[in-house]
């Protein structure tokens, strides 16, 4: 049987790590997971709770926009974090932020449409817009911009999709950087704040308290501390909103009801994910200090998110083999960066620092001897 070239998309390098670390785990190895951008906790206690609470209760299909108590909840949440007035009504409850970027780039681009990204970033972008029949054009990004596009990084183009805090970089735009982007491209702009409320100095900024006219993506996978949930949302100008809805409801029905409820309560977890944040801040200290002991010194200090980005150029041309050898030798998961870049990814690597903090001291232990080896 024929099948469309639509569904010729590359593969995601980070979940193959995965699968050879859980294969050296089956084999009886102890590995430490610094491969995936997945927190070392679960949900919050408050939203295991609710979720206990609701089972009483059939769960069936919400409104295709989601739960309006979990709106109105999210919309609160802009007004706490960021100062934002934000109309509920412009919040779309979505299937993880994946869902959010199928709506959203099927709600903003054409066939054929060219759609910008920085270099490096997250590998999803390209491969939704590929199969959707979109052009995504990669934007090389470069360490004295701290891997974040700029104005004078922009072709012609229908769309652009920035992340701030980035992913692998952890990298943010300041507000003045975000508003120079947003003025330079006026046509669909999409945000992508994932990693919002994962700071480690002054917050995030919003593309929302610059402009009502964005697509804005987030979640509840990261500083949530729910990634299986699959929960997220996304904020669109008032008229995108039925658009969006006609879609939604006839690609998902809805968001799944059980992860609405436990979303709800977790908007109000906020001394248990702020302990999150405190240990990810400690993880971060501890790799800034531990990765150039090893011999990983060519690295941005991130702002956010729980990743460190680092040029390997020094140590290897091939960063795929060279993370095999990492995992067979140190027992250490790391991600490749070709993921994320392409072009420039053979010869950098992508550390997570968002499991417990004992599994980073051991993982950096670990590197430090894995490195010394190889020393001549």
């Amino acid at each position: 049987m024929d099948r469309s070239r639509r569904g010729e998309v590359d593969p995601f390098i980070v979940m193959d790590v995965v699968e050879a670390a859980r294969q050296a785990e089956e084999a009886g190895r102890h590995i430490i997971h610094m491969e995936v951008g997945q927190p070392g906790t679960g949900a919050p206690k408050g939203a295991a709770e609710a979720v206990a609470r609701s089972l009483a209760q059939p769960l069936g299909y919400t409104v295709a926009l989601g739960l309006p108590a979990l709106r109105q909840g999210i919309a609160t949440l802009y007004q706490r974090w960021y100062g934002v007035d934000l109309d509920p009504a412009r919040v779309i409850v979505t299937n993880g932020s994946s869902g959010a970027f199928l709506l959203s780039f099927t709600a903003l681009f054409d066939a054929g449409d060219r759609v910008g990204m920085g270099l490096p970033g997250y590998p999803s972008y390209r491969q939704i817009l590929k199969a959707l029949d979109l052009v995504p054009v990669g934007l090389p990004t470069r360490p004295e911009n701290r891997f974040q596009p700029v104005p004078l990084d922009l072709p012609d183009l229908e769309g652009l999709i920035v992340a701030s805090p980035g992913n692998p970089s952890g990298t943010m735009l300041d507000r003045d950087a975000l508003a120079a982007l947003m003025a330079a491209q006026k046509r669909g702009f999409v945000s992508d704040e994932i990693y919002h409320g994962l700071h480690y100095g002054p917050r995030a900024v919003s593309a929302l308290e610059i402009s009502d006219e964005v697509h804005v993506i987030n979640s509840f996978s990261k500083y949530f501390s729910m990634t299986g949930w699959r929960i997220g949302w996304m904020v669109v100008p008032e008229d995108h909103i039925r658009p969006i809805e006609r879609l939604a409801q006839n690609l998902f029905i809805c968001a799944p009801h059980v992860s609405q409820v436990a979303a709800l309560a977790a908007l109000d977890c906020i001394d248990e994910l702020e302990a999150n944040r405190a240990t990810y801040a400690m993880n971060r200290a501890l790799m800034l200090e531990g990765l150039p002991k090893a011999g990983f010194t060519r690295i941005a200090p991130p702002d956010g998110a729980f990743y460190i980005y680092a040029d390997v150029s020094d140590l290897t041309t091939d960063s795929r083999s060279f993370c095999a050898e990492i995992l067979a030798e140190a027992g250490v998961a790391v991600t490749p960066g070709l993921d994320f870049d392409p072009s420039r990814g053979h010869q950098t690597l992508r550390f997570s620092y968002a499991r417990a903090t004992a599994d980073i001291q051991e993982g950096l232990r670990r590197l430090q001897a894995f490195m010394a080896s190889r020393a001549p």
